[in-house]
């Protein structure tokens, strides 16, 4: 089969096509033909060599057809999504022709998008849901704001609290994005200069909860974004991978207020955080109906993986990318 693989840690040139020998699926596992794949963040991280040692193949979600299941669940050319369960960090991942992938990690889809759209949703659309309904149990009415909001996972963030019900206010450190943020259906947009806590005072504006894609950089801050008794989950590390210095729970963390995290990574696809507790399908018909905007900003072909993670890295997808493999 054809993959791409990380020849060397290094810049998006050592994304590099070459000829593996085509995987097995082993008990447990499903062997999935890559129609498409979405583009994360994370493979950039595991390109680079900033999460340390990980596989070769990068990749962290597909969307494809089943090629062998051996437990006989799944027949052969069911129309399948995969997302995490160790793909691209402890296994082989799905920027190839072929994958195999936890049984866990795997679901059956219904959908009759094409597959460029059916690979832009599972990753960002399955953090943000499980973020925003699991950690920050966000109720319709209740104000939500999303720092980091033009990233795909902010994009994903606010299209599913819109159409919740809750009222979102977005960041960008780019005014030229507002219009593509209320266009999602923010109520306001706020501009992130790293001093939000005191832009939300200023403004007056009472903030419920508050799902952080920016990271440990702007931690601190947004702790005191939120009102008493407010929620803060972290799900992303756009502002860089270093920890907070010298944090302290006592002088940090606001009485009231509760931080969490969720590292879809590491959890999504487990027992204790099952997909079947993500409405794939109907996340899916959303989009159809255009209800849900999932659709790929971008779609490039399985030899322009180069120019993809240039584009990634420079910020100027404002969306989410996916790669398409014929």
């Amino acid at each position: 089969m054809k993959a791409i693989v990380i020849s060397t840690h290094g810049g998006p040139e050592v994304l590099t096509i070459t000829e593996l020998p085509d995987p097995v699926a082993a008990a447990g596992e499903i062997l999935i033909r890559v129609k498409a794949f979405g583009l994360n963040h994370a493979e950039a991280y595991m390109r680079s060599g900033a999460w340390g040692p990980v596989a070769a193949v990068p990749g962290i979600e597909c969307a494809g057809l089943v090629e062998a299941d051996p437990s006989g669940r799944l027949p052969v050319g069911a129309k399948v999504v995969a997302i995490l369960g160790g793909m691209g960090r402890t296994r082989n991942g799905s920027y190839a022709e072929l994958v195999t992938v936890p049984a866990t990690n795997v679901v059956v889809v219904n959908s009759p998008l094409p597959w460029a759209d059916l690979a832009a949703v599972p990753e960002v659309y399955a953090t943000a849901h499980s973020a925003l309904h699991g950690n920050l149990a966000l109720r319709a009415g209740e104000t939500l704001l999303v720092r980091g909001a033009t990233s795909s996972l902010g994009q994903a963030a606010v299209d599913l609290a819109v159409h919740h019900g809750a009222a979102v206010l977005a960041t960008t450190r780019n005014p030229a994005h507002t219009t593509l943020l209320r266009d999602l259906g923010a109520a306001d947009v706020l501009i992130d200069d790293g001093q939000l806590a005191a832009e939300v005072e200023h403004r007056g504006l009472t903030v419920d909860a508050l799902l952080d894609v920016v990271g440990n950089t702007a931690l601190r801050d947004s702790l005191r974004a939120v009102g008493p008794r407010g929620r803060v989950c972290q799900v992303g590390f756009l502002g860089g991978l270093a920890p907070v210095a010298d944090f302290n729970p006592i002088a940090d963390l606001p009485s009231g207020v509760r931080l969490s995290f969720f590292g879809s990574a590491f959890v999504l696809g487990t027992p204790a955080f099952p997909l079947s507790e993500v409405p794939l399908d109907e996340i899916y018909a959303q989009v159809e109906a255009g209800t849900l905007r999932a659709r790929p900003t971008r779609i490039f072909r399985f030899d322009e993986i180069v120019e993809a993670h240039r584009v990634m890295e420079a910020g100027l997808a404002l969306g989410k990318m996916t790669v398409v493999v014929t």
